[in-house]
């Protein structure tokens, strides 16, 4: 396999990872987002670029959904 096959390897599978620990913690929902931005990344280097576009709108909607869910500091309120 070369380095770009091992990248969306590890992207996608962290994905699904983090996305199994989602109700743990909000903080995997935040890794969730950012492993889709490492497959939008991933998409985009080997011309996928379809994939790519998709894996950045999930990581805006994770990242929203992460925004909604953490945990409230005492200066937010």
């Amino acid at each position: 396999m070369s380095g770009l096959e091992w990248f969306g390897l590890v992207a996608v599978s962290s994905m699904l990872i983090f996305y199994a620990l989602e109700k743990r913690h909000s903080i995997y929902i935040l890794a969730f987002a950012a492993s889709c931005l490492l497959a939008s990344a991933y998409g985009f280097l080997q011309g996928a670029w379809p994939f790519g576009v998709v894996e950045i709108i999930w990581a805006g909607v994770a990242f929203h959904r992460w925004y909604l869910t953490r945990p409230a500091k005492m200066g937010d309120l």
